[in-house]
């Protein structure tokens, strides 16, 4: 249990009442994004997570000599709230950005020398700024890169305030729009598979809209990649307490809330093994199921709602050979059932030999595999993949699961999704599962607590600390009720979100 230190004084530009306590419960990058605002803002703070560390989905753990990534997750230039987030615990450094996007596709069912294609930007305006690359992808034919155009436009188009796109299937409106079974393989799905954690037929039109006009054609170095050169748990865990430390946050590790309910003096009392905290608010960061378990009665309207946001499955396949088998820092790939492979041996600390890891989206049919059934699956598909593999010794071999990774994105997830604010004052909701407008990643988890945490202060009568993430009123994505009901701003944001679990072997 970690006890912080109340810094020296507020960062807000305006007076701080006296005396407000706050109960952040979670701390996952939504939890410790509230718990930062709030605190910032001259409010006492006490955060519970019930793991005995931070960062919810996105952690690393220790096997044998390696340190492992339970997922490879990456985000994108345009991902304005998680890049805010990295600054605010001082790790933008660790986790830098491409100079420009720059994706190589793999397809192995074309001969070996003529598999590699590339999806790419120039220093253009947006859309002539990925016009070279698409005209020179080897894995559409003419017609279909022409097509892909032609439906690029018509998504840029669309009015993503008409709640009825998230009625509508993105499946269905590609092929309306003449895509081929081969363009939704190898380029929509390719992207939306590893942003979405759904194919497009199962994926909300208005969810995949978002993604693809705020990733590709927003601006030019929006989908620029960036990922952690570290464990993730040296930015979502070390560096994230030690941010919570200077701001006088109480951090509280494998300490869960069992009870959330209003007290007689009209505040809130936070029931946790051993003790009771009580607070004037208390924002909720935690998974749908166990937001729906802890809220009062009569603090949503229809709370069964987030019992019927489904979930979808990550999971991650980790190889150790025993020398250098790939000479990129990542690649995706067509034909094999391998989608997204990723190059973690510097920060795993990896002495000899190379570490991959495969982020496997959608991966209902492969979740609960032995991890023998899918060493005989993955292997022979890297050997297909990657050649030098053929002369390599694996020298460990291993998974990890997430069976609930992310919310299931289909269409009419919108309106079962909350806002920040709920109908008991005082409590708020965060999570990258509440109305951000977008699907389950790190940025919608930090615009999520920056969400909360307006709301929270908002009611709380304090001035909003000058160092937080702005979040923009003019680009709001919408999905029915997908505001930030907590503070009238209209989140967006955009983080692609390859996750695993715990490695099994």
């Amino acid at each position: 249990m970690s006890h912080g230190t109340r810094s020296a004084g507020p960062l807000t530009d305006g007076p701080v009442p006296a005396g407000r306590h706050a109960v952040v419960v979670g701390g996952g990058l939504a939890g410790v994004t509230a718990a930062l605002a709030l605190a910032d803002a001259g409010v006492g703070v006490t955060l519970l997570e019930g793991r005995p560390r931070l960062g919810g989905l996105a952690f690393s753990f220790r096997r044998g000599d390696l340190t492992v990534d339970n997922g490879q997750h990456v985000y994108l230039r345009c991902c304005t709230a998680y890049r805010w987030f990295l600054d605010r615990i001082d790790g933008a450094a660790l986790a830098p950005l491409q100079d420009r996007l720059d994706v190589p596709v793999l397809d192995v069912a074309r001969p070996e020398g003529r598999r590699l294609g590339r999806l790419r930007r120039d220093a253009l305006p947006v859309p002539l700024h990925l016009g070279r690359s698409l005209a020179t992808y080897p894995h559409l034919s003419l017609a279909d890169r022409a097509r892909a155009v032609r439906a690029a436009l018509a998504l840029k188009g669309l009015d993503l305030t008409d709640p009825a796109l998230d009625t509508q299937d993105f499946g269905s409106w590609l092929t309306a729009h003449g895509q081929s079974a081969r363009a939704v393989e190898a380029l929509w799905d390719l992207i939306g598979v590893a942003t979405l954690n759904a194919v497009a037929g199962d994926t909300s039109l208005s969810l995949a809209a978002m993604v693809f006009r705020t990733g590709l054609l927003s601006d030019p170095s929006a989908a620029d990649i960036g990922w952690a050169r570290v464990p993730l748990g040296e930015l979502h865990d070390r560096l994230a307490r030690k941010a919570l430390d200077s701001a006088g946050v109480r951090t509280e590790v494998r300490t869960r809330a069992t009870s959330v309910c209003v007290n007689g003096n009209g505040g809130w009392s936070v029931r946790v093994p051993g003790e009771t905290i009580h607070a004037d608010t208390v924002v909720l960061a935690v998974p749908q199921r166990e937001a729906y378990d802890l809220l009062p009665a009569g603090a949503l309207d229809a709370p069964e709602r987030l019992l019927a946001i489904g979930t979808a499955p990550i999971l991650n396949v980790h190889v150790v050979y025993d020398r250098k088998v790939l000479a990129r820092p990542f690649l995706a790939a067509l034909g094999t059932p391998v989608q997204w492979v990723f190059d973690r041996t510097e920060a795993s600390g990896l002495k000899r030999g190379q570490y991959l890891a495969l982020s496997q989206s959608v991966a209902q049919d492969d979740i609960d595999e032995p991890v023998a059934a899918l060493r005989e699956r993955y292997l022979p598909e890297l050997e297909r993949l990657l050649p030098r593999t053929r002369d390599a010794r694996v020298e460990d071999f291993f998974v990890t699961r997430e069976r609930t990774a992310t919310f299931a994105p289909a269409p009419g997830v919108g309106r079962l999704r909350p806002g920040a604010r709920t109908k008991a004052p005082g409590l708020y909701l965060a999570g990258a599962w509440t109305a951000t407008g977008w699907p389950a990643t790190m940025e919608s988890a930090v615009r999520s607590g920056v969400g909360a945490a307006d709301a929270a202060l908002s009611a709380l009568g304090r001035p909003r600390p000058r160092r937080l993430f702005a979040l923009e009123e003019a680009a709001h994505s919408a999905f029915p009720g997908g505001t930030s009901q907590a503070s009238g701003h209209h989140p967006e944001e955009t983080g692609v979100a390859l996750r695993g679990g715990p490695g099994e072997g």
